[in-house]
């Protein structure tokens, strides 16, 4: 994960707040000073906030989970569909539709809809319409699209919410609070920051400043998802060196029937000398005899010690 430098966020124009007589006073922490009555948001602590954030965004990303990017606000639209478009993750630009998250089984029905308009066009049965039903259709199709196209592939709840703006998208704050589902937005200095598990303190009403921050967001996202996908190939590489390791039965027996000749050379190798000293000493009973007399040498050697004792007495 690359660095955050103040002097980037500086340049974004990250630091502007609201005017003074419009502050919440629950975002004193994060304010730096006033000047020309614009509140100047502290930007080592927005740093330290972003690292936070991307931090448990990308564990989120690695999990599998998916996250919800909400902005609805003109400024926001194209820049967080556009960056959010590129790591493959849910968004809601238009209007924030209610029960989006309470209400998820409704939502999910529309989106069944709207694929079952597609199935129409796909296998011909929607050209068995009239006119003004092909019309209608069409623009029940074109609604859905605008509404919920971006969130057809999430099929259950988000694993978070990552919010632009959340004054103005208190329902989905509201929506997320009664689920618990964490929420991670921009802040600005006339929000109330205690609604916010993961606050980021910035200007969310700047282009330049939703777009940095998107930009930092969601390369942590995709750090993430990479994770995700380097684990899921090393796990199938062991998978499959597994199933080469473990022989078959057909290799079993290839194994036993090419390993037994190696293993019985070795104690015939051994057996050979023995069987022809066996055959040499048979052939030479002489040599049998030497080992009979090597042992009475032993029994020669106490009579010595016998007649020494009478040779004793009689002297």
């Amino acid at each position: 994960m690359s660095k955050i430098e103040v002097k980037d966020l500086l340049d974004a124009g990250v630091h502007f707040g609201h005017l003074t007589r419009k502050w919440n006073p629950n975002m004193a922490p994060y304010i730096y000073m006033e000047r020309n009555g614009i509140h100047i948001i502290n930007l080592y602590k927005s740093v330290a906030k972003i690292e936070e954030a991307n931090e448990a965004l990308k564990k989120i990303a690695a999990s599998g989970r998916k996250i919800l990017f909400v902005a609805t606000k003109k400024q926001a639209k194209d820049i967080v569909s556009q960056k959010v478009a590129n790591v493959n993750m849910p968004y809601i630009t238009e209007r924030w539709p209610g029960g989006m998250l309470t209400n998820f089984v409704t939502i999910r029905k529309a989106v069944k809809k709207m694929a079952a308009i597609d199935k129409m066009k796909a296998d011909g049965t929607f050209n068995t319409l009239s006119k003004k039903e092909k019309l209608q259709v069409d623009r029940l199709r074109a609604k859905l699209e605008k509404n919920l196209g971006s969130i057809s592939d999430m099929t259950r709840l988000p694993g978070a919410l990552f919010i632009v703006d959340i004054r103005r998208e208190h329902i989905a704050v509201k929506e997320a609070q009664k689920l618990n589902i964490p929420i991670f937005a921009m802040v600005d200095t006339n929000a109330d920051p205690r609604d916010v598990d993961y606050v980021i303190p910035a200007n969310d009403d700047a282009s330049k400043s939703i777009e940095k921050i998107m930009t930092l967001v969601t390369a942590a996202v995709a750090e993430g998802m990479q994770e995700r996908q380097k684990e899921k190939s090393d796990a199938d590489a062991a998978a499959s060196e597994g199933e080469v390791v473990a022989p078959t039965a057909e290799e079993v027996v290839a194994e036993a029937v090419t390993e037994a000749p190696a293993a019985e050379a070795a104690p015939v190798a051994e057996e050979t000398p023995t069987e022809e000293a066996a055959v040499v000493e048979a052939e030479k009973p002489a040599d049998t005899e030497p080992a009979e007399t090597a042992t009475e040498p032993v029994e020669t050697a106490t009579e010595p010690v016998e007649v020494d004792e009478k040779t004793k007495e009689e002297k």
